[in-house]
C-alpha cells in the first residue's frame, strides 16, 4: 500500500522476531549493530532483551529480568563510551542500567507516585550542549527531569498548581539544547493539552490545546535552535509546529493532518533529515512523511508582530505491518533508514526504509 513511483522510499520488513511478552519499547544501542526490548513478562515482571542484527536475523545476546513492568528507556543522558539506559517503569522508579553488569542499576530513583509512560534523554551522546539530563513524565500527572549526578531530587519538577486536576502525562520530549543555557521540555497530556517549560527561566513558555489525548512529541532536533515539534493524538491527527517565532498571543503556527482513523502512538524524525518523520498507528501501520516549509516561514501580523507560517505536509509511504497497535518506533542513529519496531501482537520488526537520499 502507499505512494506509488519509481522514487518513492518503500518501507521494507527485514526482520521479524517473536516475543513471548508484551513489548513497551524498543531502542537501538547507539554505535552498534544491537537493539532492546523493554516490556512486561506474563507473571508481571519487567524485561530488557538485548538483540543483534546479523544480516536477516536477530540473535538475542542478553535477557535480564526486573521486578516491575519496563515501560520506556532512553539513551540520551549518556556518554557514547558508557551507553547506559534509562528506564521508567509501572512503579514510578527511574533507573539507569549498565548492559554489561545489569544486576544492580548505577543510579535508581522512586521518581513517581504512578507508572513512568516517557522518558527522554539530552546533553548525553555527544548532541545537544549542557548537563546530562532526564526527563520523565507521569499518570500521576508531574513532569520531571533528573541530573543523574545528583541524588534523589530532581532538578525540576513541572506539576499541576494548586486547585487544578492532574493530567495523566502520556509524553515528554527535550529540545532547543542548543547551548549551555538553554533548554527546554514539552510535555503532552491525555486531555489535550501541550505545555513547554522552559528550563532557563523555570517558567511555562507556551501552552496550547489539541482537543484529544496527546500520544507523542518530539522536536525534529534536540540539539538545535527550536525548529518543529511534532506532536501526534488519539484519534488519528498529527500536528506540526513551527517553533521559530512564537506570537504574543497566537503562539506558534502549525499544520494539521489526518494521518489515519486510529491512535497515532508514535513519532520519529529521521536522525538524517529533521523534515522526514514515521508516524505509527493503533491500526498496526507506520507512516513516512516529508514537511515543506512555506515561502517565508514568519510575517508581521496588523500590530506588526512577528507571527510564524505553518508548511505542509506530504505523505511518501505508508504500510501496514500488523493487527495490532505499533507502540514503539526508533530509527538507528547510525545506518541511515534502518528502524525498529515493536507492536502489541509480541513482535519486534527490523525494517529498512529506501531511497531516503532521493528525497
Amino acid at each position: 500500500s502507499g505512494a506509488a513511483g519509481p522514487d518513492r522510499p518503500q518501507v521494507v520488513s527485514h526482520v521479524q522476531q517473536a516475543l513471548s511478552y508484551t513489548v513497551f519499547d524498543c531502542k537501538w544501542v547507539p554505535r552498534s549493530a544491537r537493539l532492546l526490548c523493554l516490556g512486561s513478562a506474563a507473571r508481571g515482571t519487567g524485561l530488557v532483551q538485548l538483540y543483534e542484527l546479523h544480516g536477516a536475523r536477530l540473535e538475542l545476546l542478553r535477557e535480564i529480568e526486573k521486578p516491575k513492568p519496563i515501560k520506556c528507556g532512553t539513551f540520551g543522558a549518556t556518554s557514547l563510551q558508557q551507553r547506559y539506559l534509562a528506564t521508567g517503569d509501572f512503579d514510578g522508579n527511574l533507573n539507569i542500567w549498565n548492559l554489561e553488569a545489569p544486576e544492580i542499576p548505577v543510579y535508581s530513583v522512586k521518581g513517581h507516585k504512578e507508572i513512568i509512560n516517557s522518558i527522554d534523554g539530552v546533553g548525553g551522546l555527544g548532541i545537544g550542549e549542557g548537563a546530562p539530563e532526564i526527563v520523565t513524565g507521569s499518570r500521576d500527572g508531574t513532569v520531571k527531569v533528573w541530573d543523574p549526578r545528583q541524588n534523589d531530587t530532581p532538578v525540576a519538577n513541572m506539576e499541576p498548581v494548586q486547585g487544578e486536576s492532574k493530567r495523566d502525562c502520556w509524553t515528554v520530549a527535550f529540545g532547543n539544547a542548543y547551548n549551555q543555557e538553554e533548554r527546554v521540555v514539552c510535555a503532552g497530556y491525555d486531555n489535550g493539552d501541550i505545555k513547554l517549560f522552559d528550563l532557563k527561566t523555570m517558567s511555562l513558555r507556551w501552552e496550547t490545546n489539541i482537543k484529544n489525548g496527546v500520544c507523542s512529541v518530539e522536536f525534529d532536533r534536540k540539539d538545535i535552535n527550536m525548529n518543529k515539534l511534532v506532536a501526534t493524538s488519539l484519534e488519528g491527527k498529527f500536528h506540526v509546529f513551527d517553533m521559530r517565532t512564537q506570537h504574543p498571543t497566537k503562539g506558534f503556527a502549525s499544520v494539521s493532518e489526518k494521518a489515519q482513523k486510529s491512535t497515532i502512538w508514535q513519532v520519529r524524525h529521521l536522525p538524517q533529515n529533521r523534515d522526514i518523520f514515521m508516524t505509527s498507528g493503533g491500526s498496526g501501520s507506520l507512516h513516512l512523511w516529508k514537511y515543506e516549509y512555506p515561502a517565508q516561514r514568519s510575517k508581521k501580523d496588523s500590530e506588526g508582530s512577528e507571527m510564524g507560517v505553518a508548511g505542509s505536509v506530504s505523505l511518501l509511504q505508508n504500510v501496514t505491518l500488523s493487527t495490532q497497535p505499533i507502540s514503539s518506533l526508533d530509527w538507528s542513529p547510525d545506518k541511515k533508514g534502518l528502524c525498529v519496531c515493536g507492536a502489541f501482537d509480541q513482535t519486534v520488526r527490523v525494517l529498512i526504509v529506501t531511497k531516503l537520499n532521493k528525497i
